[in-house]
């Protein structure tokens, strides 16, 4: 638990690159040849993410939720701290029962504008898994096992989607030949909805009821996981936002300012015996077929073969991880389950408040790097 009078860290705005030099490293990027789109594990980069949060209404008796990085991978992602500094009178890190951590923050009445600003730094680098070489990767526990194959509440694995994985797998031998027929019939007919708020909801049963596969990443993405746990193989979505441009030209895979308010991303892993935990990304397909310049490429096009192929088992590490939690209940809150959280949440004696709507809630989320 922490008080009002908690102070950020000193001295992080002396470590940051500037952002007119990562500016000219995208542009001088985005002038050369188009690189291959094949991220490949090498050096740590560490960024720092501030997120502002303020709740514009006179609210009363108030309480926020901001997502926190807490998911490690120690080959690819590590959160390195958070501090904060708010009016309110009383802010604490918690967890929810599915392990998504998160920064509770409580006003009283009288502590009007409500304000947080929460500063977040992690380390992060691309990774690639050989999917011709299987290894000794070690297997999940029981538990975990039966985590990444459990329903959650928008990600049913009976009826409709079971239904749908076997018709996809039907006559695939192993865990990998199955998840990547899964992985090509997403690509293959699903696509990117430009109307979707935010990353969408993830209601698979209600995708392939209506017949109307699209949305976006949280959508696909959830499909994915769906149709894999379906088969009986370990998946599981992780929450998260871009933090950089991406260095192989892709304007549609990077952040490409400096603010990231509206630049969160769900990525998608499946578990593979000998492979361990694979990174996956069909939704990222999709979105260089609709965005990537001059928009609307055709999925025989260069750049989106090249993402199609190098996203079945690579990522690149322009992104920060929160969590890999589904059906979270904000600790303290009196309203109903998120599907995930990846965004700020907040209520007040009215209610939930609609974190995509600027006239109530106002958050920005601002990302630099941080000299090595």
């Amino acid at each position: 638990m922490m008080n009002r009078r908690h102070l950020l860290y000193a001295g992080a705005a002396a470590a940051m690159l500037p952002g007119s030099l990562l500016a000219g490293r995208a542009s001088a990027q985005g002038a050369a040849s188009e690189p291959a789109f094949a991220p490949t594990p090498g050096a740590w980069r560490n960024f720092q993410v501030v997120t502002r949060l303020e709740i514009l209404e006179n609210p009363g008796a108030t309480q926020a939720w901001v997502p926190l990085p807490a998911f490690t991978a120690q080959d690819w992602f590590k959160p390195l701290g958070n501090t904060w500094t708010s009016n309110a009178a009383l802010v604490e890190s918690v967890t929810d029962a599915q392990g998504a951590q998160m920064l509770h923050v409580r006003w009283s009445a009288g502590e009007t504008p409500p304000v947080v600003e929460v500063t977040s730094r992690v380390s992060t680098r691309d990774r690639s898994v050989d999917l011709s070489k299987p290894g000794t990767a070690a297997p999940l526990s029981a538990e975990e096992r039966a985590k990444y194959l459990a329903a959650a509440d928008l990600i049913p694995v009976d009826g409709i989607v079971k239904t749908t994985s076997d018709k996809i797998t039907a006559g695939k031998e192993g865990d990998l030949a199955k998840t990547r027929a899964i992985y090509e019939w997403v690509v293959e007919n699903t696509f990117r909805n430009a109307a979707t708020r935010g990353c969408g909801t993830g209601d698979v049963a209600s995708m392939l009821e209506s017949g109307t596969l699209g949305g976006k990443c949280a959508d696909l993405n959830a499909l994915f996981v769906g149709l894999v746990r379906a088969a009986g193989i370990p998946a599981r979505d992780i929450y998260g936002v871009r933090v950089a441009p991406s260095k192989f030209g892709y304007k549609s895979l990077g952040a490409n300012s400096d603010v990231i308010t509206k630049a969160q991303h769900c990525r998608a892993e499946v578990y593979l015996s000998g492979f361990g935990w694979v990174p996956t990304d069909p939704a990222d397909v999709r979105k260089v077929v609709l965005e990537e310049p001059p928009g609307k490429l055709a999925i025989d096009d260069g750049k989106v073969k090249a993402a199609r192929a190098a996203l079945f088992g690579s990522w690149e590490g322009n992104w920060l991880a929160y969590n890999t939690a589904h059906d979270v209940s904000l600790p303290g809150s009196s309203g109903p389950k998120l599907a995930f959280l990846m965004y700020p949440q907040a209520e007040t004696a009215s209610g939930r408040l609609d974190c995509l709507d600027p006239d109530t809630f106002k958050y920005t989320l601002r990302s630099a790097e941080l000299a090595a």
